[in-house]
């Protein structure tokens, strides 16, 4: 009741104002904490669901923030680099980040820590610089890598239906999906290894049978 009358207040409010937005509007009655976030995207300009940053060092996926409210992903990264330094004692020598986290705050943030954000200098290119093409070609190959995560975390692991009706459930079913994600490294390094060992053997039994 306390979401159908919120409900009514906003439509209210809209109506009497001849406008379509109203701030935290509820656009599910069943999940009056989803928010509908516009992504701008060919065919699908409007998302509901979780929004989240992770971050991927080794191989290893960690989620870094989520929320169902739309927010600016670059205010986030300043957050995720203390973050790491806490985990591992020393700053990142480099952040691969899309460009979207490439402002004058996170450029002066990093720099002021020794820390290369991937990308391109802010405004158009000073006359006779030269950047390396080739590195920035590897940045971006292995910026991709996040991606890759998200991808397979969709398809793989869960976090592309996420049926909870609740936001505490559905944060869980996303942390547990990027807990899967880990998972599923662990057991391709374990079978990486016993394709390994078996080979191993083989080469020894071979080499046993010459003798």
């Amino acid at each position: 009741m306390e979401t159908i009358r919120k409900i009514y207040e906003q439509q209210k409010y809209m109506y009497d104002n001849h406008t379509h937005s109203v701030e935290d509007r509820i656009v599910s009655v069943s999940q009056p904490f989803v928010r509908p976030i516009v992504r701008g995207k060919a065919g699908k300009p409007v998302e509901f669901g979780m929004k989240l940053d992770i971050s991927v060092t080794d191989g290893w996926t960690r989620l870094e923030y989520r929320s169902f409210d739309a927010y600016n992903e670059a205010t986030k990264l300043q957050e995720m680099i203390e973050n790491f330094h806490k985990r591992e004692g020393h700053y990142p020598s480099r952040v691969l980040a899309d460009k979207i986290y490439r402002n004058r705050e996170n450029l002066s943030y990093c720099k002021e820590r020794g820390i290369r954000l991937s990308g391109p200098a802010l405004g158009r290119p000073k006359k006779g610089e030269d950047r390396n093409k080739a590195q920035d070609y590897r940045d971006e190959c292995e910026r991709v890598e996040v991606e890759r995560k998200f991808s397979l975390g969709k398809r793989k692991c869960g976090m592309g239906l996420v049926t909870a009706k609740l936001e505490e459930t559905a944060a869980h079913v996303v942390a547990l999906s990027i807990l899967l994600l880990n998972l599923r490294k662990i057991q391709c390094a374990f079978l990486q290894f016993w394709d390994w060992l078996l080979g191993f053997l083989q080469s020894r039994e071979k080499l046993r049978v010459v003798q």
